[in-house]
């Protein structure tokens, strides 16, 4: 059985966003056209070091939000003054792709972001000058998958956003297409 669901954003991009950006940059070939290819998800837990349990609560949060299971990650290097050791667990990631990546695209740009508080627009020069883009949130809870009282720790994470382009002006035109919140 083949799955045919199609998120709307998915919809949004093969419908809307392709035209207007080789309308906007003149593409000639329709492989040219910027696309999203990967959302990553990392959240860094600094208190595993002294509690190992603390681990357990961000793997949880965060399997919630991506929708998916999240790997470990491990620290590559001791460094005694943080009592680390090589191997030790230090954080979280997970990498979403086609419809899941949609779904949270959606989810971050029109739920959780209006919930951040005291919230001005994302910084429009956080691009890597390859077309990536990464943010980074002070608080987890602001995804609605989260319960806040079963929250052991409000932690923060990161997001980046991978894409084809080839300019950072190519990829925040894409983006902001996807409704991304940059300050005009």
């Amino acid at each position: 059985m083949t799955d045919t669901y199609e998120p709307r954003l998915y919809k949004k991009y093969h419908e809307k966003i392709r035209a207007k950006m080789k309308e906007q940059f003149g593409y000639t070939n329709d492989m040219q056209i910027p696309r999203i290819t990967k959302v990553v998800l990392n959240m860094g837990v600094g208190e595993a070091v002294a509690d190992s349990k603390k681990i357990k609560g961000a793997v949880g949060d965060m399997e919630l939000i991506a929708g998916q299971k999240p790997i470990e990650t491990k620290a590559r290097n001791s460094i005694a003054t943080f009592k680390l050791r090589e191997g030790m667990t230090i954080g979280t990631k997970v990498t979403l792709r086609r419809n899941r990546m949609y779904e949270f695209i959606d989810r971050l740009t029109n739920v959780a972001l209006p919930r951040v508080r005291d919230f001005r627009g994302l910084n429009g020069k956080s691009f890597d000058g390859n077309g990536n883009f990464a943010m980074g949130l002070k608080e987890h809870i602001v995804f609605p998958e989260i319960d806040y009282d079963k929250v052991d720790t409000i932690r923060g994470m990161d997001i980046v956003v991978c894409t084809t382009a080839k300019t950072n002006e190519e990829a925040k035109a894409l983006l902001a297409e996807f409704d991304f919140p940059f300050p005009k």
